[in-house]
């Protein structure tokens, strides 16, 4: 989920750059380094908003989990 995450978001931001380019004749450059750091933000995201959820869920009881729902 990360992974597409990612992978979408660099491909809308590097076709807005080009659209904004395109319509509003504003020099847009996509670097390399920001498809880096944005590609890191997801990742850390993507990893620490799923492991945290599963490390505390794996803790419960389960039958006391489910009693709950």
């Amino acid at each position: 989920m990360s992974f597409i995450g990612r992978v979408s978001g660099i491909l809308l931001g590097t076709e807005i750059a080009a659209l904004i380019t395109l319509f509003a004749g504003w020099s847009v450059k996509v670097s390399l380094f920001s498809v880096l750091l944005a590609t890191f933000f997801s990742l850390s995201v993507g990893i620490v908003f799923g492991i945290w959820p599963a490390k505390k869920a794996s803790q419960l009881d389960p039958i006391e989990a489910l009693r709950y729902e």
